[in-house]
């Protein structure tokens, strides 16, 4: 049992009164009845405490949460009793979740249903419980109050961000994919899979028009073109150390895991088989696989994973998916580069290079571009400028070394990748080069 402000404020009145009641013999038997009063009072709080208050409960929650976002959780409470209740409510949410509106205070009518809305976000992938509910009900003259645990267990599963790829699947017009960032870039001719038979358009080269078709439908019909399909990405994830920097509200590794999901998705669109690697931590394998059910699968796969301690090896990582991956691929490298990563990176990439294609996705921490657009106001500021410069120029360095032996490279800011990654990708597919 828990003594309210109002008891306090009752007792206090009580004392204050007892005082004058020492010496003025009225006001003493006032000062007794009131006390008898309160203790009265007190008694019936605490019999009307100690019966059982059998409430029942439900939570209506999305098992599948993206991490980051705010997402609503409906409370469902009803009072069988043929009195109204006052109540303090609190929900056990995995401690891993931010809240808001959370605890409420709320007025049960009798005999009746009640709602309430709130909303969670979640800030670490996996998979939770809510435990249960906690109430702090109030006595009938809110003199006490109680302390009472509902069992109320609701699992969840926290993946990565999906919203860009229900974004993109909404957005199905080129056109429209345009508001995300995403451009494709459609190469019409040879070298690409035949689609369809249409009518000649202006800009078509001749080696499109079909002239069988244009001979019997007396108008010029063209040959139109698809991106090639059936071909294989592979991405590697690094789950060292430094993927567990933070930019906003998410680390880079649950940035890279957002990107990943929505390249993915893309690529399925397009026909083309995914996989995905982990190396630097936990290691996991999916083999290149294709069909829309490769979106949950992908999901599954990485939605519990966390970056480690471990420093990144790049060359055990090729090594290991060399003996995996006997297909030509597209090989995604995402990871966080330094220019001490030199001489290891280089090996591995050019050992994957053989067969594969490949890409290097580098995260740069926002930060360093926010020092370099703040105001230099100081001898410090100069100091942080001159170094994040230092840091870049060693960064554009390693970038460039890398591109000269024939790989392809992203240098971007974490929220930037999905976005970077979708393009580079429809652009590597448009030019036939995989």
């Amino acid at each position: 049992m828990i003594p309210t402000r109002r008891l306090f404020l009752l007792l206090w009145i009580w004392a204050l009164t007892g005082v004058p009641a020492v010496t003025l013999t009225p006001v003493m038997s006032l000062w007794k009845l009131y006390g008898a009063v309160v203790f009265v009072l007190l008694l019936i709080d605490l019999a009307d405490l100690l019966r059982a208050h059998p409430l029942r409960w439900s939570r209506m929650v999305e098992g599948a949460l993206p991490v980051g976002v705010w997402s609503k959780v409906r409370l469902e409470v009803h009072n069988p009793l043929r009195k109204e209740l006052l109540l303090e409510l609190f929900d056990f949410h995995p401690v891993s979740c931010e809240t808001d509106k959370m605890p409420r205070s709320i007025q049960l009518p009798a005999q009746g249903w009640t709602q309430l809305d709130y909303q969670l976000r979640p800030l670490q992938r996996g998979a939770f419980v809510f435990p249960g509910v906690q109430v702090r009900l109030f006595g009938l003259f809110g003199l006490l109050k109680r302390n009472r645990r509902y069992p109320l267990p609701t699992r969840i599963r926290v993946y990565p961000d999906f919203a860009n790829v229900i974004k993109y699947s909404l957005l199905a017009h080129d056109q429209h994919q345009a508001l995300m960032g995403i451009r494709k870039n459609r190469r019409r001719g040879e070298g690409m899979d035949f689609q369809q038979l249409r009518e000649y358009r202006l800009g078509d080269s001749l080696r499109q028009i079909d002239w069988n078709a244009t001979s019997r439908m007396l108008k010029l019909i063209s040959r139109e073109y698809q991106d090639e399909r059936d071909q294989r990405i592979v991405f590697l994830v690094d789950c060292g150390r430094r993927m567990r920097a933070v930019d906003g509200s998410l680390s880079h590794f649950d940035h890279t895991l957002n990107a990943l999901l929505l390249v993915s998705y893309i690529a399925i669109r397009q026909g083309d088989s995914v996989g995905l690697m982990t190396f630097g931590g936990e290691q996991r394998w999916l083999a290149p696989k294709k069909g829309h059910h490769m979106v949950n699968v992908v999901l599954n796969t990485v939605y519990d994973l966390q970056p480690s301690l471990q420093e990144p090896d790049y060359l055990e990582c090729a090594v290991r998916l060399s003996k995996f991956l006997k297909k030509r691929a597209l090989i995604v490298l995402i990871t966080n580069l330094r220019d001490e990563d030199s001489d290891e990176i280089q090996s591995s990439l050019q050992l994957l290079k053989r067969r594969n294609l490949i890409l290097l996705a580098s995260l740069r921490e926002a930060a360093i571009d926010d020092s370099l657009d703040s105001e230099v106001l100081g001898f410090d500021d100069a100091l942080l400028h001159a170094a994040g410069h230092k840091f870049l120029e060693y960064r554009q360095k390693l970038h460039e070394q890398i591109r000269q032996t024939g790989i392809l490279t992203i240098d971007t800011v974490p929220a930037q990748l999905a976005v970077s990654m979708a393009n580079r990708y429809l652009q590597i597919k448009g030019s036939g080069m995989l």
